[in-house]
């Protein structure tokens, strides 16, 4: 007999919209039923993205220094946050940091500064990086995310060159100011709408653990299914020091799995991606998370260091899938350019005098 989510997907798959109370009867599953949720999940990923995996990897461009006192983030005003602080790259820097990337199986490259929103003179910086990226590596994709547009950016962006806008509603509308003061929901559906109407893939996600009920993520998700985001990122929050949500654990490995695998069931064919904070609340559960979602950052993010991007890729293929745009390699296996790995010498715990590893 087909469980309850079975059922759910069963409805998507055969054009049915996923319905707020099918939101919430994914998200409060219960444990013995997490591996049902992935499962029917999963089928809606396979559907519609087979067993790729999209590989991006983000250029911060400026770090630190906003005036915006948004309480998650480390580069908001006030932060006391102990992370790098410089103004803008410059554009031999920003290509050099966005080929990195490209080399390690990337093909999409994500240029980020903080701020509230760019200057005209910044957006023919950002606008004179990407020519000279898409000059070198003509193929790749360039999402940009400089903050709240005015009027005019958005199509100088995609004049450039730039495919894609990022500008993230992070959560619900109803929870927006308990989380930020300094701008309103209103401003940033604003900007996502300039993107879409300048010709650019919007790009907007969410942040989950902010003190959030489960009625406001559902919230959050039916809000970007409505605006027509292309992609979603879902990032967990990462309770820096120094911001005002520190020391803020709401999350476990199982429930972020849980809002992936929502995700995917309200927006079956969108792309849904990792981001922010996988390593920190997904941990041993980031391989499931795969089965579920089918886009992920490469290596480190804004202001806080991802794990080592040979590990990246080596989830992906353990996990039996493949980079988009990449030749496959079978699951478990190394690239033949890889050499043999020597397996490590126990040197502690019987027969030393060293503590053992328990």
């Amino acid at each position: 007999m087909p469980s309850r989510h079975d059922a759910i997907a069963d409805a998507v798959l055969a054009g049915s919209p996923a319905t707020e109370e099918d939101a919430l009867v994914v998200l409060r599953s219960g444990d013995d039923e997490l591996l049902e949720v992935v499962a029917a999940a999963a089928r809606l990923r396979r559907k519609h993205f087979g067993n790729a995996v999209k590989v991006n990897y983000l250029v911060n461009l400026k770090s630190g220094l906003c005036p915006e006192d948004c309480h998650y983030c480390s580069q908001r005003l006030g932060s006391q946050a102990d992370i790098l602080k410089y103004t803008w790259l410059r554009p031999d820097e920003a290509v050099a940091q966005a080929a990195a990337g490209l080399r390690g199986g990337a093909t999409r490259i994500c240029m980020v500064s903080s701020g509230r929103g760019p200057t005209d003179r910044d957006v023919d910086r950002v606008a004179g990086m990407v020519g000279a990226l898409k000059q070198e590596h003509p193929d790749v994709e360039v999402c940009a995310c400089l903050g709240l547009l005015k009027d005019g950016q958005a199509e100088r962006l995609r004049q450039a060159g730039v495919d894609a806008y990022n500008h993230n509603l992070n959560t619900a509308q109803s929870h927006h100011d308990d989380i930020v003061t300094t701008h309103t929901y209103a401003d940033r559906v604003d900007t996502v709408n300039r993107a879409k109407d300048a010709g650019l893939s919007p790009c907007s996600g969410l942040i989950a653990g902010l003190g959030e009920s489960d009625e406001q993520l559902v919230e959050a998700l039916f809000a970007l299914r409505d605006l027509g985001s292309d992609s979603i990122p879902v990032n967990f929050l990462m309770p820096f020091d120094g911001t005002p949500l520190e020391g803020t654990w709401e999350l476990t490995p199982g429930r972020c799995l849980r809002m992936l695998a929502m995700a995917r069931i309200v927006c079956p064919d969108t792309e849904i991606r990792i981001a922010g904070g996988r390593e920190m609340h997904l941990r041993s559960l980031q391989g499931l998370a795969l089965h579920v979602a089918n886009s992920i950052f490469l290596g480190d993010y804004l202001t806080s260091e991802g794990q080592a991007a040979e590990a990246d890729l080596e989830l992906i293929r353990d996990n039996g899938f493949v980079v988009l745009g990449a030749e496959a390699v079978t699951a478990g296996a190394r690239p033949a350019s890889e050499p043999p790995h020597d397996p490590a010498k126990r040197r502690r715990g019987a027969g030393t005098d060293v503590p053992a590893n328990a």
